[in-house]
């Protein structure tokens, strides 16, 4: 077998509002309640455990997820729809806008608890990883 990701754990403030907010923008389920889990289970078998934990324990995570252009679209509406800020750039200095690098379509926003989440059409690559290929 090769090495996959199976699953990480997402700090929250509060792991149901989390959960519910990342699968509403993704078009996601939220599936049930394991523990102090909340979990989110993505198309390629990674799910995001969301846990309630104090809020001075919480360490702010980039959290990137490729999506097809018409998954792209639908994500887009819910982000606008619940009035949710949105930026082409992860440092938010271009709010309102998404970004077309390599050649698709992305945005940042944050989640509750501040963690910065990322929607892209097209992954990311560079120089150095073509060569690898």
């Amino acid at each position: 077998m090769s090495v996959q990701l199976n699953h990480t754990i997402v700090h929250s403030r509060d792991n149901r509002e989390s959960a519910e907010f990342l699968a509403h923008v993704l078009g996601l389920e939220v599936g049930t309640e394991w523990g102090p889990f909340v979990p989110v289970d993505t198309s390629n078998g990674v799910t995001l455990d969301f846990a309630t934990v104090p809020v001075e324990s919480i360490t702010v995570q980039h959290y990137a997820f490729l999506v097809s252009e018409e998954e792209f679209d639908a994500a887009f509406g819910r982000i606008r729809e619940a009035g949710v800020t949105y930026f082409a750039d992860p440092h938010g200095e271009q709010p309102g806008e998404i970004n077309h690098h390599h050649g698709g379509r992305g945005l940042y926003f944050l989640d509750p608890a501040g963690h910065g989440m990322e929607i892209i059409t097209t992954p990311y690559t560079f120089p150095e990883q073509q060569q690898q290929r």
